[in-house]
């Protein structure tokens, strides 16, 4: 399947990158370093996309310093006014790891179809290129989650790629709507069973299979969520291996 020889997502709840000692800067957090080593390269290609903030030029250039000290090649991909790349399939698929940041999901989602960045990313997967992502750029790999791209209140929202057959919950201990909505939305049927993650803890599967939680943050936690056939659903802590610096 080249590059580690398999497909793998990492979904992160939040806590992808912290304040640095630096004043104002970020840097990556020890979450971003196992995703970069799920490639099996010493000096990844790390491919940021900032879509879901409307490619917000301060924020990728944020992120390009939280990786100064790594030994790492960062590039990105924009779609305002156009595409920055004459190949956005090609940059994909010549990527190591790509990360996708926060924002709204159902621009995001939107904006990738249109593209057919959608279709690129489902080839890269299969091709071994690391997927990887915070909030809406957890979610946009499941077939969908709840979201607050249509205002402050969250709704559910199923449109996402569905490379992996789960909903998925972000922000799930810092965000009170978030556990109830999802617990709804997927009792309903409104949404596949699936798994959720607190701030500072990632989803990381293999294939469409959920391998286990990593997280930065102890006493924080994932969890699987399912219906339970009477119209509910119900919960199922799962405990994260903690990653150090």
């Amino acid at each position: 399947m080249g590059r580690s020889g398999q497909s793998h997502i990492l979904a992160i709840g939040g806590g992808s990158f912290r304040p640095s000692a630096r004043h104002g800067f970020i840097e990556a957090s020890p979450l971003l370093r196992y995703a970069l080593d799920l490639s099996g390269q010493d000096r990844p290609r790390l491919g940021l996309l900032a879509t879901a903030t409307g490619d917000d030029a301060e924020w990728l250039l944020r992120m390009y310093g939280a990786f100064g000290a790594w030994d790492v090649e960062v590039s990105h991909l924009t779609v305002f006014p156009m595409p920055n790349v004459a190949d956005p399939r090609e940059w994909i698929l010549s990527q190591d790891v790509i990360y996708v940041s926060g924002g709204s999901v159902a621009n995001l989602a939107a904006l990738w179809r249109l593209h057919g960045l959608d279709e690129a990313f489902r080839e890269a997967w299969e091709a071994g290129v690391v997927l990887s992502g915070q909030s809406a750029g957890a979610l946009c790999w499941h077939v969908g989650g709840n979201t607050d791209s249509f205002g402050p209140t969250l709704r559910t929202w199923a449109d996402g790629l569905g490379l992996l057959p789960y909903s998925c919950g972000v922000h799930y201990n810092s965000d009170p709507q978030r556990r109830e909505l999802l617990h709804r939305s997927v009792g309903s049927g409104e949404l596949p069973d699936g798994y959720a993650a607190d701030e500072g803890v990632a989803l990381h599967y293999v294939g469409t299979e959920f391998i286990q939680a990593v997280t930065v943050h102890p006493g924080s936690y994932a969890y699987k969520v399912e219906h339970d056939g009477a119209g509910g659903a119900k919960e199922f802590r799962i405990e994260p291996r903690l990653l150090t610096s």
